[in-house]
């Protein structure tokens, strides 16, 4: 199996340095990763860094509203507006945590559809933010993205005090609730070695979001 085809490196810290941005970019053109995945700040450089080599295919993903997904729908939009001028291939945005558990369902399938507008035809991925949410809860997220129009849901910003990120259950549960509409599922969070990657594919994920993407494929553990 070729891992590094199911791969978004990341580094989304909060000071990430230019020089790590660089290592990130260079470790994706090593092993082929599908994507990388940065802060929208640095969006532009990634994009241009990779136009300049032979690794265009190279997917860039970046993230809106994050880590929290509180920001009103009209800086989310304004966020993805500014990504894809930047370059962006992708967009993972962020769920309205607090809206899902309050039952505003038709505030976060708007949001949702106006974002997916935004993208321009790139693909959307909505994060679920799992650790926060009950088996119910991740369910009923996943049936407001197919009503949105997303192409993906993901588990977790990894962004969670004392969270677990991806777990293996929940990630087939996001997969069983979403594939007869045609979304995909992202795995993200805690993802490390070998072992984790495998699960979370054999659960149904089709992309991985991680930072130890060069230890996965290396089979460092």
């Amino acid at each position: 199996m070729e891992l590094n085809k199911y791969i978004e490196h990341t580094l989304l810290k909060q000071n990430a340095t230019k020089e790590e941005v660089i290592k990130l970019l260079e470790e994706a053109s090593k092993y082929k990763f599908l994507g990388v995945c940065v802060n929208p700040c640095n969006v532009s450089f990634a994009k241009q860094y990779l136009n300049d080599t032979d690794n265009k295919d190279i997917k860039v993903v970046t993230v809106i509203g994050f880590p929290l997904g509180q920001s009103t729908t009209e800086i989310k939009i304004l966020e993805t507006i500014d990504a894809v001028k930047n370059g962006a291939d992708e967009i993972d945005m962020v769920i309205n945590g607090g809206k899902l558990k309050d039952g505003e369902y038709d505030y976060i399938v708007d949001e949702i559809s106006k974002i997916k507008f935004a993208c321009q035809g790139r693909n959307l991925k909505v994060i679920l933010e799992t650790d926060l949410l009950t088996s119910e809860e991740i369910k009923t997220a996943c049936e407001l993205c197919i009503k949105g129009g997303a192409d993906f849901v993901k588990t977790s910003t990894g962004f969670v005090k004392n969270g677990i990120g991806a777990k293996a259950e929940d990630v087939k549960l996001m997969y069983e609730t979403v594939k007869n509409a045609g979304l995909q599922v992202k795995a993200s969070g805690g993802i490390r070695d070998k072992e984790a990657a495998l699960k979370m594919i054999e659960a149904g994920a089709v992309r991985l979001g991680t930072s130890s993407g060069v230890a996965i494929c290396s089979d460092i553990n």
